[in-house]
């Protein structure tokens, strides 16, 4: 079992809340698999979404949104696909960023398309 912060908790906590009132529908949450974890897994209308939730206490280093490096979205992209092989859909797919700063939370929507890593 990984080992989540408090603040990692209750980032995630604020993220489903966030999405909920948007009209996301949450499917999973921390699904995990040999490449990483999933924060959420989401629809939002007929579209799957898998979320990375960042959270920051403190404003600087660029923001949460920084720590979604290039090796991250493969490992995003990499446990999706296995999700995906798993579930099987046909329904469009899309990865969203929740960024949780103090003073706000941000979605960053299509945050990253798999063409953009592979």
């Amino acid at each position: 079992m990984r080992n989540v912060t408090r603040s990692g908790r209750a980032g995630e906590e604020t993220a489903c809340r966030y999405l909920q009132e948007r009209g996301y529908r949450i499917v999973a949450r921390n699904w995990s698999c040999r490449f990483g974890e999933i924060d959420l897994i989401a629809r939002d209308g007929d579209t799957l979404v898998f979320v990375e939730v960042k959270a920051r206490t403190r404003n600087g280093f660029g923001g949460p949104e920084a720590a979604i490096t290039p090796a991250k979205r493969e490992r995003l992209i990499a446990a999706a696909c296995v999700y995906l092989g798993e579930v099987g859909t046909e329904l469009p797919i899309r990865f969203d960023v929740v960024a949780i700063r103090p003073d706000r939370v941000e979605l960053y929507k299509d945050a990253f398309q798999v063409d953009d890593v592979l």
